[in-house]
């Protein structure tokens, strides 16, 4: 499986997100502590909002622990919106176009999770993709499969909505293929402003998930800590596995639940049961 970060709020560089912390998401990359595999190696990405009207990616197929162009980049590069993500396949190919996070228009999506048995009912999920949609796929991943079914359900006008229809569609079309469990997923969505992140799984024993607690009550916890003095109160982080040991940092996102960080908003958390 994968391991991810969706971060929001005052402008860090990225070595601050993926190599500072004692449990960064490249350390998760070959020693993750909660995933379903320890080694991450099948690739990498890194998806942000700069000037430009379409979120920038960076994608590669190397191991994140061994791409010297992502130490370099993320020494330069000051974000106050990412996604990160490093990539244990299910069974895709070790391709750029399988890297998350994937991008349509100004929108990003990344997964960790999986399709059981994708490739006897990948045919159905596929048809049912808008046909205007369709020609924008070019990887073999379950993720970007769902992804664009969510946007052909309605994704861009309400992500939630969206997202609990695509995995209403999966549940289906699986079940009715004989699959027990037929969604297993943490997902996380964003339009540049709003992210959206979801713990869910046809079992209910989803993958970790984390959302970081409010700054102002961490640094009244840690006032002689000087990296929380330079965040603002409305800076988030959902992670895969917590990136560092620091007590009260760190709530689990509850089973079958979504995360919505909104600029300037205290995070909220709403129940989804597709």
């Amino acid at each position: 499986m994968c391991r991810w970060l969706a971060y929001s709020g005052s402008p860090v560089l990225l070595e601050e997100l993926l190599y500072a912390p004692e449990n960064s998401l490249v350390m998760q990359s070959k020693h993750a502590r909660l995933g379903a595999t320890a080694v991450n190696g099948d690739g990498f990405g890194i998806g942000w909002y700069g000037s430009a009207s379409t979120p920038g990616l960076f994608l590669s197929t190397e191991p994140a622990w061994n791409d010297r162009n992502l130490r370099e980049l993320s020494a330069q590069i000051t974000v106050d919106r990412v996604f990160a993500h490093v990539r244990a396949s299910t069974g895709g190919a070790v391709q750029r176009s399988n890297c998350h996070p994937f991008r349509h228009g100004g929108w990003l999506w990344m997964h960790n999770g999986l399709i059981p048995k994708f490739p006897l009912v990948r045919r159905e999920l596929m048809l049912a993709i808008d046909p205007v949609l369709f020609p924008l796929i070019e990887g073999s991943t379950d993720s970007e499969v769902m992804f664009y079914l969510a946007l052909s359900f309605g994704l861009e006008q309400d992500p939630p909505a969206g997202v609990a229809r695509m995995v209403e569609f999966v549940e289906d079309v699986g079940r009715r293929a004989g699959v027990e469990y037929p969604v297993q997923m943490t997902v996380a969505v964003t339009d540049g402003s709003t992210t959206w992140a979801f713990r869910y799984s046809s079992r209910g024993k989803s993958r970790s998930l984390f959302h970081s607690t409010d700054v102002s009550t961490l640094r009244r916890q840690y006032p002689d800590n000087p990296a929380l003095h330079n965040l603002t109160d409305d800076s988030r982080l959902i992670v895969s596995e917590p990136l560092a040991d620091l007590v009260g940092a760190w709530q689990e996102v509850p089973e079958s639940t979504c995360v919505v960080v909104r600029t300037g908003v205290e995070e909220e958390l709403l129940p989804f049961k597709p």
